[in-house]
């Protein structure tokens, strides 16, 4: 009897293990459902917030009629004298001092880098050793319009290829060193610039500075073509303001320098002295003295519109002249 109790004990405990079992085992997914760590729910959004947000931009709508316009508007010199852009012009027969052609030619208006011509002669006047080592200063940085320049501070070269950068190039510290480096310093090179344009006849013309910066450096297309005249006279002038480029040493490794009238690089022209000039006071200017219908012409072009305008002008004044020369020709061989 006792046996068949403890039988019945056992099979009780059992199904009793059994139904614990099966209520843990049934519960056992909801309590991990919630402890579980939603760890690919993480990695989602942490990948998510590293992406870039793409905003889709609205495409721009080509309005008929329009289009782009280029920075600079070309300009093939094509076109009569008429539609000349530079404010002040002259131009003159070298021979006679015959006015050919003039516009504004009175008006008196900054210069910018024209000034440099005057700075030459004045530099060559006191006939100083060519071969002297300059160096460029700190006090030869542009701090008045902020210019930049490859002849970093320390810069040592000889006055003749500073005064071939200030006239090829337009370097303003190469023309700044210059001025420094002469008897008396600075004020002294001024002084002796506005001399010298007293002593050619320069009325309408004033000098403050050696580079051509400030828009105190002012003159006339008139006075212009005279100094034009002047500087022609020096040979070493017209030698490095017609100079296509040149190579110097800045700092162990060699630079190339250009000029900065594109003509003289053209088989078109026969060029003898070149200068361009530009602050914003200004405009664009371009002087020089070319062959023109086998004649020597100083041409005065002072505060063009655009970067490629005074080149425009000049090619628009060659043919002019040439075709005056050419109907000339046909005038008295009829």
């Amino acid at each position: 009897m006792l046996r068949i109790l403890m039988k019945k004990l056992v099979r009780i405990l059992l199904a009793m293990g059994i139904a614990a079992g099966l209520v843990i085992a049934g519960s056992a997914p909801a309590a991990a459902a919630v402890h579980k760590k939603p760890v690919a729910a993480k990695k989602s959004i942490a990948k998510h917030s590293l992406r870039k947000k793409v905003v889709k931009r609205p495409v721009k709508q080509r309005v008929a009629g329009l289009r782009r316009l280029p920075r600079e508007v070309a300009d093939d010199g094509t076109g009569p004298l008429e539609s000349i852009k530079s404010s002040s012009v002259a131009v003159i027969d070298q021979n006679t001092g015959e006015v050919l052609y003039e516009k504004n030619a009175a008006a008196v208006v900054p210069i910018a880098s024209i000034t440099k011509l005057m700075t030459a002669m004045v530099a060559l006047d006191v006939q100083p050793p060519l071969e002297e080592v300059l160096t460029i200063a700190a006090d030869d940085v542009d701090t008045m319009k902020g210019t930049r320049s490859r002849l970093v501070v320390g810069t040592q070269l000889s006055r003749a290829e500073m005064l071939r950068l200030a006239l090829m190039s337009s370097e303003n510290r190469a023309a700044a060193a210059l001025s420094r480096h002469y008897p008396g310093g600075r004020p002294a090179f001024v002084a002796a610039m506005n001399a010298k344009a007293k002593m050619l006849g320069l009325t309408e013309t004033r000098f403050s500075d050696p580079t051509g910066l400030t828009p105190e450096n002012v003159s006339s297309a008139r006075d212009l073509a005279k100094l034009v005249n002047a500087a022609h006279e020096y040979p070493l002038i017209r030698e490095f303001s017609t100079a296509e480029e040149y190579q110097v040493a800045v700092r162990g490794r060699q630079q190339a320098f250009h000029n900065t009238n594109a003509l003289v690089r053209n088989d078109g022209w026969n060029i003898g002295l070149s200068k361009t000039g530009y602050i914003s006071e200004a405009g664009k200017c371009l002087v020089m003295q070319a062959w023109l219908a086998n004649k020597p012409t100083i041409i005065v072009l002072l505060d063009s519109w655009g970067k490629l305008t005074r080149i425009g002008d000049a090619q628009r004044i060659k043919r002019w002249v040439e075709s005056l020369a050419s109907n000339a020709t046909m005038i008295k061989g009829g």
